[in-house]
């Protein structure tokens, strides 16, 4: 596949603060949607979703869920230094396995105020689990590009990180959202399917789903599956560069049931829709990690870089025989279920090899996000955004969304 040479310049548009949404609204499936098809635009909302999607629709879901992963420390001093758990050091396989650690662990951070924290001192933080007090302890252990790695610890050796975690840290809103998180986020800013933690932001398209809307899916023969792709923090990193190529895709763990991996072959051809950008740079990246595993049967770290779906020589190789490759590597190795990393970026000149559509909120100018869309539905993209401001849309993360179907 040619590698285009894009100027990010060309993907952007003027958004004003007050277009962008700070609050969800009361109830979820009351967010507008946007429906494109073939150059046209209708407006709707998204509890009528089921009326805009036929019946052998398949719909993929991320059930990753967010975690408290802003952590409040206060010096001493009477300063404070927030440290903002991106993922766990690389000695770790999985966000699992790092999860589920119990009395110290190792983990990547951002941290405000670092130049206040001296090297090797250990901050303390008092925090009640379950009527259980403890002491949890954050050391500064080295820095590590753009992020340092803490070593995390706490008396109460039972408890795991996550627990630890839940009631110590704070949802992280995003940086465009100018105010602190509330009650209402630890609900709201989570899917009501969030199920696998490990994300700091939520994979926000299926915000809008409620129970009752996926009822209604059902009702209408609509099938629903789930990927799991734990969100990181690079999802909010805008491209500085003049041209894509400039760009660092940040990586993200992905989990996919072989159960799945079956579901996706058995309804190729029909209509699968990915609900969100991460549910797309999902699937789309099994489609890349079949074909690899054809020629890669005993690498036992078979993962996705940035540029390979732009390098590798797929001699045409259907999606159907992808997947059917990826499912023998499983067989091989008595794999249930695939975890690992993508750094996938889907841009313009990319063709989706399983997605028929997509469901998504309105992102930022100059955005992998963006150009995702524009991969998806070409130069409409700006006849979309242009309409969406125009109309009273709400958008990124609490605003509202549109279904789009790939040009």
């Amino acid at each position: 596949m040619h590698l285009p040479d894009l100027s990010i310049r060309d993907y952007t548009y003027f958004l004003p603060q007050e277009r962008i949404a700070n609050f969800p609204l009361q109830e979820r499936d009351a967010s507008k949607l946007l429906v494109y098809n073939k150059g046209g635009i209708e407006e709707d909302v998204y509890k009528n979703l089921d009326r805009h999607l036929p019946s052998d629709t398949l719909l993929i879901f991320n059930d990753t869920k967010v975690i408290s992963a802003r952590l409040l420390f206060h010096k001493s001093t009477g300063g404070i230094i927030e440290i903002f758990c991106l993922e766990p050091d690389g000695q770790y396989p999985d966000i699992t396995t790092a999860m589920m650690r119990q009395g110290s662990v190792l983990w990547q951070c951002l941290i405000g105020g670092a130049s206040k924290w001296k090297h090797g001192q250990v901050l303390e933080m008092k925090i009640t689990v379950e009527q259980i007090q403890t002491i949890l302890r954050a050391k500064y252990v080295e820095k590590k590009g753009d992020s340092f790695v803490i070593e995390f610890s706490w008396d109460e050796a039972k408890l795991t990180f996550g627990e630890i975690l839940h009631h110590a840290g704070a949802i992280p809103l995003p940086p465009y959202i100018k105010r602190d998180a509330l009650p209402l986020d630890a609900e709201r800013y989570q899917t009501i399917y969030a199920h696998h933690e490990g994300s700091v932001a939520a994979p926000t398209a299926g915000l809008h789903f409620t129970a009752d809307l996926l009822n209604r899916l059902q009702q209408k023969s609509i099938r629903t599956d789930f990927v799991t792709l734990h969100v990181g923090a690079g999802t909010f990193k805008p491209v500085k560069s003049a041209t894509i190529h400039g760009h660092e895709m940040h990586a993200e763990f992905i989990t996919v049931s072989k159960k799945t991996i079956e579901n996706i072959v058995d309804n190729l051809g029909k209509t699968i829709v990915p609900v969100g950008t991460t549910s797309l740079r999902t699937i789309e990246s099994l489609y890349w990690l079949g074909v690899k595993a054809a020629s890669e049967q005993k690498d036992n770290d078979l993962r996705l870089s940035q540029w390979e779906p732009y390098e590798l020589k797929t001699q045409n190789v259907s999606a159907a025989q992808a997947l059917l490759n990826l499912l023998d590597l499983m067989d091989s190795k008595s794999m249930d279920q695939l975890t690992t990393k993508t750094n996938i970026i889907i841009i313009p000149g990319y063709k989706a090899r399983i997605a028929t559509a997509l469901i998504t909120n309105f992102h930022q100018p100059q955005s992998t996000l963006l150009l995702l869309v524009a991969a998806l539905i070409g130069s409409d993209w700006r006849k979309v955004y242009d309409y969406a401001l125009e109309n009273d849309f709400r958008f990124l993360s609490y605003g509202d969304g549109c279904l789009l179907w790939r040009k």
